[in-house]
């Protein structure tokens, strides 16, 4: 996969949807989940929520600052 190639874009917007759903799906299910747990445990899922979140958008960006920089591979490195 070229960097900046058509696959390229794909593979990123792929990634970005999979970050938006899963964030989508956690806020749609915390209300319902909040009223059978402590509050303590509903703030520790969002917390690992956004580090998930973070950690994907974090790979994205050095994915795009390597084909910037012709470090190569762009974001080859995930798992298919």
């Amino acid at each position: 996969m070229a960097c900046f190639s058509l696959s390229f874009w794909e593979t990123v917007c792929i990634y970005i949807v999979i970050a938006i759903g899963l964030w989508s799906i956690i806020q749609l299910f915390l209300p319902y989940i909040a009223g059978r747990l402590p509050d303590i445990v509903i703030q520790i899922i969002r917390i690992v929520v956004w580090v998930i979140i973070a950690i994907i958008i974090i790979v994205i960006i050095f994915g795009l600052l390597s084909c910037l920089l012709s470090a190569g591979g762009g974001l080859l490195h995930f798992p298919r």
